[in-house]
């Protein structure tokens, strides 16, 4: 699947119902909405059911918080337009099985530095990941200055949005698809170990890695050795050793 773009996003924002209910209805992705708290509009159930129909993530927040991102009539809604068009994990992995190729896929739990976000696409795409898979909440915005970051690798990346990342792992179990925890809570070094098949790694977040409910689930774990004073790389450099030994591996 070649990923797509939202050639729409000349503005990052959208303000307003009725904007926002015309984008919608043009089918320009959206990657989050953030709608006043307390706000009243004839219109609002008809944009929250639309929202919750493309399962586009919302947060109901105070009138400072808009107000910090825009000094225009926002009329208590902002819409944050996507320069990608979130693709289904579902077609990723029909169309590499139907290619003959063993999917090679990422999941990002809870990277939410922007920088990070992009340097780890970059990177993606570089190695050949087919998809990069991030929460639908608690993720790096996926915007402008991750474009930047990402050196436009990120337009020419798939991304998938989960909604529920637990059950995307058990999806990914059990398409067949290992899952490779990329932590410090094991004894086994990434250099100490041989990939092959289908592969999916996870890195966890900047402040605390991977959540320990997803760590269970992952078939195998392996660390990066660290032999210096400094205890811990940057995620989007660790995440590089690891997608680069993981396709040393299978290829």
């Amino acid at each position: 699947m070649n990923p797509i773009h939202n050639k729409s996003n000349n503005n990052e924002f959208i303000f307003g119902i009725h904007p926002l209910l015309e984008a919608l209805n043009k089918d320009i992705e959206i990657d989050k909405v953030i709608i006043q708290a307390g706000i009243k509009s004839p219109h609002i159930q008809d944009l929250k059911r639309m929202l919750t129909e493309r399962e586009i993530p919302v947060q109901i927040v105070p009138q400072e918080k808009l107000a910090r991102i825009t000094r225009s009539n926002h009329q208590g809604i902002i819409g944050f337009v996507s320069p990608v068009v979130f693709v289904p994990l579902e077609e990723i992995l029909q169309q590499v099985y139907e290619a003959g190729r063993d999917p090679f896929l990422l999941v990002l739990d809870r990277v939410t530095d922007v920088r990070n976000f992009g340097a780890i696409c970059r990177t993606a795409e570089c190695v050949g990941i087919d998809a990069v898979i991030v929460p639908a909440r608690g993720s790096a915005r996926i915007g402008g200055d991750a474009v930047k970051t990402s050196a436009g690798a990120l337009l020419n990346m798939n991304i998938c949005r989960s909604f529920n990342l637990k059950d995307t792992l058990d999806y990914l179990k059990n398409s067949g698809i290992q899952l490779v925890a990329c932590t410090e809570k094991t004894d086994t070094y990434i250099y100490d170990s041989s990939f092959s098949g289908p592969t999916c790694i996870i890195m966890g977040s900047e402040e605390d890695g991977i959540s320990p409910e997803y760590l269970k689930k992952c078939d195998r774990k392996v660390k990066i050795p660290m032999v210096g004073k400094t205890s811990s790389l940057n995620v989007s450099v660790a995440a590089a050793i690891v997608m680069y030994e993981v396709y040393k591996g299978k290829n």
